[in-house]
């Protein structure tokens, strides 16, 4: 269930954009505790070559490797088992329908990542999202529909993690948490504080918060086209295969 957002080494920062874009839906999935895409392509799949000899020295603290790994274990299972065939009910609906629940979940998350690039001093990214909430809101049905895109407002979303990151607060040591999937200590104090702030869920308890963001989770898998066993199966070790992914991943978004 850790699908790969943070891989492959010396890719460019396009394709790294849009790998995090295909392995984000574990997370969000997982991201159920706390409450951060689409489908892979068969051609696509040569770009993640890499030797993971050079991959097996982690580029981030891993003291709880032991747990971690089990706790990556469970996660696999969980997936396969629940998370997967739930996805695979959704899949029975049109995809404009599936792509229109992601559109909504997209859009709760946008006055939170409009605070998080104000505060990296991105003022142009800020108004971007804050727009595209106030449109999407507005003349996309309460979000289901994204006209800002249309209008040339791309989706640009960021966290309070990444905002930590930019103003130089290193990951600390990584971590795999049962239904939550990789994170680290700095970007799991990020994802608690971006859903404590974000002021759509202010008046939810926190098992709302769980459902909503499990619910995401769920259309994002439906949305995908079985990556994450591609990748699992195609790796030696995939703990270390998803544990590179999820650290170049989110370094590439923090240097964006």
């Amino acid at each position: 269930m850790d699908m790969p957002p943070r891989l492959l080494q010396k890719l460019p920062v396009g394709d790294w954009q849009r790998l995090t874009k295909r392995l984000a839906l574990p997370l969000l999935v997982t991201c159920a505790l706390l409450g951060q895409e689409p489908a892979i392509a068969q051609e696509d799949e040569e770009f993640f070559e890499f030797d993971e000899e050079v991959l097996a020295e982690p580029r981030i603290p891993d003291p709880f490797e032991g747990i971690n790994r089990a706790c990556f274990a469970f996660n696999d299972v969980l997936y396969r088992v629940a998370l997967k065939p739930l996805a695979r009910g959704l899949r029975l609906l049109p995809v404009p329908v599936v792509q229109s629940f992601n559109n909504f979940f997209i859009n709760l998350q946008a006055p939170m990542s409009a605070f998080s690039a104000l505060l990296q001093g991105d003022g142009k990214n800020a108004a971007s999202e804050l727009a595209r909430f106030l449109l999407n809101s507005t003349a996309g049905a309460g979000g289901l529909l994204d006209p800002a895109t249309r209008l040339g407002l791309m989706k640009d979303e960021e966290d309070l993690g990444q905002t930590l990151g930019r103003y130089g607060l290193r990951d600390g040591p990584f971590l795999v948490l049962p239904l939550y999937g990789s994170t680290s200590v700095r970007d799991l104090i990020g994802a608690i504080g971006t859903n404590q702030l974000n002021p759509l869920y202010s008046t939810l308890v926190t098992g709302e918060i769980i459902g909503i963001n499990s619910l995401r989770g769920e259309v994002l898998l439906a949305l995908d086209n079985d990556s994450y066993e591609a990748f699992y199966a195609s790796s030696l070790d995939p703990y270390v295969f998803f544990r590179s992914a999820w650290v170049q991943s989110r370094e590439g978004l923090i240097a964006k």
